[in-house]
C-alpha cells in the first residue's frame, strides 16, 4: 500500500509544485493587475476565460478522459490511442474556432451583457490553444513524466506572465492584455509540444478506435460540462444581477482560493493514472479509502487557513476597491475541496466503465446551483454565489457517492473524516466569532488557532497507531530521514506500475526534452 502512496506523492508533488509556483507568481502579480484594471475589466476577462474552458469541454467530447483509460486498457495499442485522440481533438478544435469567429459580437453580448467582439475573438483563438495544450500535457501524465510536465508548465507560466505584464502595464490594453498574454504564449507552447511529441501524433483518425473511445468518453462530457458550469453560470448571473464589477470581485476571490486549488490540481492530475493502475479490486478499495482520508485532512487545513486569513490576503494582494472579495474566499475554498472528492468518485466510476452515472449527478447539482444563485445573488452578492457553489458540490458528491457505492463499494474511513470536518469547522468558527478581524494582533491570534489544527487532530484520535508511531519519530529527525532514505531506495514497482524497462525509456525521453 505504501508503494501507491509514494507514487501518488511523487507525481502529485511534481504536478502540485508546478501549480504552486505558477499560482504564486500569478497571485504575486495581483497587486499590479488590480491597479491597472478596473473590477469590470477583470470581471470581463475572467468570464471569457471561463467560457473558453466550458466550450473546450464540449469540443473535447470526452476524448482526454478516454485517453487516460484506453492508454492502460488491455487489448489497446497505446501508440494508436495517442495518435487517434490527437487527430480528433485537432480537427474538432479547429473547426469549432472557425465556426465561432463570425459570431463574436453576439457571443460577447450574451456573456458580458455588452458588445465586446475584440475580446471574444481572442477568446475563440484561446479555445483552440487551451484544448490542444491540455491534451499535449496529458501525454506527460500518461507516462508519469512529472519532470517534463513541471518544466513545460512553469516555462509557459513565466512567458505568459511576462507578456501579460507588458500588455496590461506597459501598453495599458486592459482586459485584452490578460487574454492575449495567456493565449498567445499558450499557442507558442502548443506548437513546441507538437514538435516534441511529433513522432506519436497524427492527423489521421482510426475510426473504429475513436468510436470505442467516444463510447467511454462521450458520456463524461455532459457531466463534466454541467459540473464546470457550476463555476461559470454563477458569474453570468452575477454579471446580469449585480454587474461586471461584482463578477470581478468574485473572480478575484476564486484566485485567492488557489491555495486549495493547487492541492486539488496536483491530486487531479496524479490520481487517475494511479487509481486505474491498481489491478486488484480489494487493494484498490483499501488504497482509495486511505488516500481520500489523508487528502481531505490536508485540504481541510488549507481551507481553514484561507477562511481565517481571507481579509489579510485581500488587503495584501489587491487594490482597495477589490477588498470585498474576501467575503467569498472561505466558501470557494471549501467548494474546491468538495470538487476534489467528486473527482475521486469520477475515477471510481471510470474503473467500473459506468460513466453514464456522472451526468445525472452533475445536472442535478447544476440545477441546484442555478436556482440558488438566482435566489441568493441579488440580496447577498458574491457571498450568495459562494453559498450556492458549496451547496451544489454537496449535492453532486452525495449523488456520486450513492452511485459508486452500489457499483464499487469503498470502505471510507468515516470516523476519521468526521474528526477532520469537526476539527476544522471548530477552529474556523472560533476564529471568526471571537478573534479580531484586522491588525497585527488579529493575524497572530488567528495564526495560532490555525497551527493548532494538527494537534487538535491528534487529540481527537484521528491518527492510527502506525501513524502515531511515525509522528513520534519527529522527535528524532536523524532516524526519520534514515527511514525515508530506505523508502526512496526501495523499488517502487507494485502491481500495475510501469515496468523498469519503460521507466528507463521514459527517463531518456525526459532528458531529450
Amino acid at each position: 500500500m505504501s508503494g501507491y502512496l509514494r507514487r501518488l506523492a511523487t507525481t502529485g508533488a511534481a504536478y502540485t509544485a508546478a501549480s504552486i509556483l505558477s499560482k504564486l507568481i500569478a497571485v504575486a502579480l495581483l497587486p499590479l493587475y488590480t491597479r491597472y484594471l478596473t473590477p469590470a475589466d477583470y470581471g470581463a476577462a475572467e468570464v471569457l476565460f471561463a467560457a473558453v474552458v466550458a466550450a473546450s469541454i464540449v469540443i473535447r467530447l470526452g476524448v482526454i478522459e478516454a485517453v487516460l483509460r484506453f492508454y492502460y486498457k488491455a487489448g489497446e495499442a497505446p501508440g494508436q490511442v495517442v495518435a487517434t485522440s490527437f487527430a480528433a481533438l485537432f480537427w474538432a478544435s479547429t473547426v469549432a474556432a472557425l465556426i465561432a469567429l463570425p459570431f463574436a459580437e453576439p457571443i460577447s453580448e450574451a456573456l458580458l451583457d455588452e458588445p465586446a467582439p475584440d475580446l471574444t475573438r481572442i477568446a475563440i483563438g484561446g479555445l483552440w490553444v487551451l484544448t490542444l495544450h491540455e491534451y499535449l500535457l496529458t501525454l506527460f501524465r500518461l507516462e508519469e513524466r512529472a519532470r517534463a510536465f513541471f518544466t513545460v508548465t512553469i516555462a509557459n507560466v513565466l512567458v505568459a506572465i511576462g507578456l501579460t505584464v507588458v500588455l496590461v502595464v506597459g501598453e495599458d490594453v486592459g482586459a485584452r492584455g490578460l487574454l492575449l498574454g495567456s493565449y498567445v504564449s499558450g499557442g507558442l507552447f502548443v506548437l513546441g509540444l507538437i514538435v516534441v511529441h511529433r513522432r506519436r501524433l497524427s492527423l489521421l483518425v482510426d475510426r473504429a478506435l475513436l468510436r470505442r473511445m467516444l463510447r467511454f468518453g462521450l458520456p463524461t462530457m455532459p457531466a463534466e460540462l454541467s459540473l464546470y458550469l457550476l463555476n461559470f453560470v454563477d458569474r453570468i448571473i452575477i454579471v446580469r444581477s449585480v454587474g461586471l464589477a461584482e463578477a470581478g470581485l468574485y473572480s478575484l476571490a476564486v484566485k485567492f482560493a488557489q491555495a486549495v486549488n493547487v492541492l486539488v490540481r496536483g491530486f487531479q492530475l496524479a490520481w487517475p493514472p494511479l487509481a486505474y493502475s491498481i489491478r486488484d479490486d480489494e487493494e484498490a478499495r483499501r488504497a482509495y479509502a486511505l488516500i481520500v482520508t489523508w487528502f481531505v485532512a490536508g485540504c481541510a487545513f488549507v481551507v481553514a487557513g484561507m477562511w481565517l486569513f481571507a481579509r489579510w490576503i485581500a488587503r495584501a494582494l489587491a487594490a482597495p476597491e477589490f477588498f470585498q472579495s474576501y467575503e467569498a474566499v472561505g466558501l470557494i475554498s471549501a467548494a474546491v475541496t468538495l470538487y476534489a472528492l467528486y473527482m475521486v468518485l469520477v475515477v471510481i466510476l471510470g474503473r467500473t466503465g459506468r460513466t453514464e452515472f456522472n451526468f445525472p449527478a452533475t445536472i442535478a447539482a447544476l440545477a441546484v446551483n442555478v436556482v440558488l444563485n438566482l435566489i441568493l445573488v441579488p440580496p447577498l452578492g458574491i457571498v450568495g454565489a459562494g453559498l450556492a457553489l458549496v451547496a451544489s458540490y454537496v449535492v453532486v458528491v452525495a449523488l456520486m457517492y450513492g452511485f459508486t457505492q452500489r457499483l464499487f463499494p469503498v470502505p471510507y474511513e468515516w470516523a476519521r473524516l468526521l474528526r477532520v470536518l469537526l476539527t476544522a469547522s471548530a477552529l474556523v468558527a472560533f476564529g471568526e466569532l471571537l478573534l479580531p478581524t484586522e491588525g497585527f494582533a488579529g493575524l497572530i491570534l488567528r495564526t495560532i488557532v490555525w497551527l493548532a489544527y494538527p494537534a487538535a487532530l491528534l487529540f481527537s484520535g484521528f491518527f492510527s497507531p502506525e501513524e502515531r508511531r511515525w509522528l513520534s519519530r519527529l522527535r528524532d529527525p536523524a532516524d526519520l530521514f534514515a527511514e525515508l532514505r530506505k523508502l526512496r531506495a526501495r523499488p517502487a514497482a507494485v502491481d500495475g506500475e510501469v515496468p523498469a524497462a519503460n521507466e528507463a525509456e521514459l527517463f531518456d525521453e525526459d532528458t531529450r526534452l
